[in-house]
């Protein structure tokens, strides 16, 4: 059994595979950067007594992290608790794909395992949308090169800049709205949210699709994908766990790469 771990800035979210590939179970927990070795643990720990599996039964693990700080405390939590030496998402690990960035170091190690789960899964040009703590779109060319992307405010982050800035406009529930015009402040806010994303995401889309001057296959994924897929016109496919899918990949990857040069 295989232990993947996605650390985001909002959210960490835990899965575990069988020998055969199977995503037996998933979790999502809050991000907490103050959260001791022993604490992240015991959570962990506990889910898996919930789902009956004995910490035994793990014998691999992957981390992938882009709040620095939490890398080092879930490294020791899996030598500590699961006694393994987990693969780290950094610079060096083998991911099977070009990074045709200025500075290869520069890209989250999220949109990297992201490109290679679509890739694998499609084997053509792919762009991931990914709806995280902030929006993202990658872009991968039908030879499996990461390309680049696009880094915008993700959906929350300007929620709560409304909210914060914005003497009068209240905190709100994100749910699709009956009617494009709003008829009060909060239909306004969830009008322009719902759609003003939606819209975004297919500009940007079209705008990639222009510039390289082909029709990639667009998948999106990060825990508000479907609720903004329903009025995207661009994405055509919704993977939640995309991420865990490509953590696996790159697992076996560096796993093979391991043994080949013991």
């Amino acid at each position: 059994m295989i232990i993947v771990i996605d650390i985001g800035n909002t959210n960490t979210v835990i899965g575990l595979y069988d020998n055969d590939d199977n995503l037996l179970t998933h979790w999502r927990v809050e991000t907490v950067e103050n959260k001791t070795v022993d604490e992240y643990g015991i959570l962990i720990y506990q889910f898996l007594l919930y789902k009956n599996i004995k910490k035994d039964e793990i014998k691999g693990a992957i981390i992938s992290c882009v709040v620095p700080p939490l890398l080092p405390i879930f490294y020791l939590l899996c030598k500590k608790y699961f006694n393994i030496k987990p693969i780290l998402v950094e610079p060096g690990i083998k991911t099977g794909m070009p990074i045709m960035y200025d500075n290869p170091a520069e890209v989250g190690a999220d949109r990297i395992v992201n490109a290679v789960a679509a890739y694998e899964q499609y084997k053509k040009g792919i762009i991931v949308v990914d709806f995280g703590t902030a929006t993202t779109f990658d872009y991968i060319t039908p030879n499996g090169e990461y390309k680049g992307g696009i880094i915008v405010p993700g959906i929350l982050i300007s929620l709560d800049a409304l909210f914060h800035h914005a003497a009068k406009l209240p905190r709100i529930e994100l749910i699709k709205p009956k009617r494009v015009i709003g008829k009060s402040t909060i239909q306004a806010m969830q009008s322009g949210i719902y759609y003003g994303y939606a819209g975004m995401v297919d500009a940007i889309v079209e705008k990639i699709k222009s510039e390289i001057q082909e029709k990639p296959f667009v998948i999106a994924t990060g825990g508000l994908a479907h609720f903004i897929a329903a009025a995207s016109k661009t994405i055509e496919k919704v993977d939640e766990n995309l991420t865990l899918k490509g953590l696996l990949i790159l697992y076996k990857k560096n796993v093979k790469y391991q043994k080949i040069h013991l």
